[in-house]
C-alpha cells in the first residue's frame, strides 16, 4: 500500500486515539489495551514500508503516550506516590533520555571550563566567587578547617536554609526551560563554572582530599540532583522547540508535565543532600575517612542508579516490545 493511502484509510482513527489521549475522562482499560494494538499494528507496518516517515514518528510518539495512559491505570490499584517514584517517572526519564545524555554532558564540560579557567587566570576564582568568599575559604585552609563554611548557624536552621535555597534553585532550572531550554543552560553554566572554580581552588592549595571528604558529603546528591533538574528544562524547553508531530501546544503540555515530574523526583534528594550538610557535613573534619566515603558513594549510588539506571530496567520490564 502507498504511504498516501495508508495515511488516508487510517487517519480518521489515529486523530480519535489522539484525542482520547490527550482527554481528562477515564477510559476503561480493555479500551486502552486494544487500542494500544491497534497503534502498534499500524506501527509495526509503518516501520515496515515506510521506515523513514514522519507517520512512522507520529505512530511511535503515539504508542508511547498510549502506554504510558494505560500504567497510568495502576494507580487505582497500588498507592499513588509508589506508582509515581517506581514506574511513572522512570519511564519519562527513559522516553526522554537524549536530554538527560545532553544535561550530563553541557555539565561535565562547563565545569571542566571553570577548572581551566582558574588554572590559566589567577584572578578567575575572585571574578566567579567573590573576593569575600575567596578570602574565607583560604583563610579555612589555612586554619586547617577546611569545611569551616558550613559550621556557622545551628544545625536545624542550616538545613532548614540549606534545602529551601536548593529547592529555589531546582525549580528554576525547570521553569526557565520556558524559554526554548536557553534559561536553563545559562543558569547551568552560571552553576557548572562555580563549581568548577570553587573545587579548583582547593587543588591549587593542595587541599583537595580535605574538599572532597567534606563537600561531596552532601554534593554528591546536591550537584547530581542540579543536573537532573537541569534534564527537566531541557525537556520543557525542547517541546517548545521541537513538537515533532503533535501542535506545538500539545507538545507543551507534554513537555510541561514530563519535566515537572522529573523536577518532583529530585526533591527527596535535595532534602536529603539538605539534612547532609546541615547535620553531618560540619562534623566531616572528625569523622573518620571511611564514614565520609561510603556516605559519599552511598548517596553517589543511590541517585544514579535511581535516574540513570534503573528506568531501563522499569522500561524493559515493562515495555518488551521496544
Amino acid at each position: 500500500m502507498r504511504e498516501v493511502a495508508f495515511i488516508k484509510q487510517n487517519k480518521d482513527q489515529w486523530l480519535a486515539f489522539e484525542k482520547t489521549i490527550f482527554s481528562n475522562q477515564t477510559q476503561k482499560p480493555d479500551f486502552l489495551a486494544d487500542m494500544y494494538i491497534q497503534i502498534m499494528n499500524d506501527l509495526s507496518y509503518a516501520q515496515t514500508f515506510y521506515p523513514k516517515s514522519k507517520v512512522t514518528q507520529y505512530l511511535n510518539n503515539l504508542a508511547a503516550q498510549t502506554y504510558q495512559k494505560i500504567y497510568k491505570l495502576k494507580r487505582i490499584e497500588e498507592n499513588r506516590i509508589s506508582y509515581f517514584f517506581k514506574t511513572e517517572v522512570p519511564l519519562t526519564i527513559y522516553q526522554y533520555r537524549n536530554y538527560l545524555k545532553f544535561s550530563v554532558l553541557a555539565f561535565l564540560i562547563i565545569t571542566a571550563i571553570g577548572v581551566i579557567s582558574a588554572h590559566y587566570d589567577l584572578n578567575f576564582s575572585r571574578a566567579i566567587l567573590g573576593d569575600s568568599y575567596v578570602n574565607m575559604t583560604l583563610n579555612n585552609i589555612e586554619s586547617g578547617d577546611v569545611m569551616g563554611v558550613y559550621k556557622s548557624g545551628s544545625n536545624w536552621g542550616s538545613f532548614i536554609s540549606i534545602t529551601a535555597n536548593n529547592l529555589n534553585v531546582g525549580l528554576r532550572f525547570f521553569v526557565y526551560g520556558v524559554f526554548g531550554g536557553i534559561g536553563t543552560l545559562f543558569f547551568l553554566f552560571q552553576n557548572a563554572i562555580m563549581l568548577g572554580t570553587f573545587q579548583y581552588l582547593f587543588v591549587q592549595h593542595n587541599a583537595f582530599m580535605d574538599s572532597f571528604r567534606g563537600i561531596w558529603l552532601h554534593g554528591a546528591m546536591e550537584i547530581t540532583a542540579m543536573v537532573i533538574e537541569a534534564f527537566a528544562g531541557f525537556i520543557f524547553g525542547g517541546s517548545l522547540l521541537f513538537p515533532k508531530t503533535f501542535s506545538r501546544m500539545n507538545s507543551f503540555k507534554i513537555g510541561f508535565k514530563a519535566g515537572f515530574k522529573i523536577f518532583i523526583a529530585t526533591i527527596p534528594f535535595t532534602i536529603a543532600a539538605g539534612f547532609i550538610e546541615g547535620y553531618i557535613t560540619r562534623y566531616a573534619k572528625e569523622m573518620p575517612d571511611i564514614i565520609n566515603y561510603l556516605i559519599i558513594f552511598g548517596t553517589l549510588g543511590i541517585i544514579v542508579y535511581y535516574f540513570f539506571i534503573y528506568p531501563y530496567k522499569v522500561h524493559r520490564k515493562l515495555n518488551p516490545l521496544h
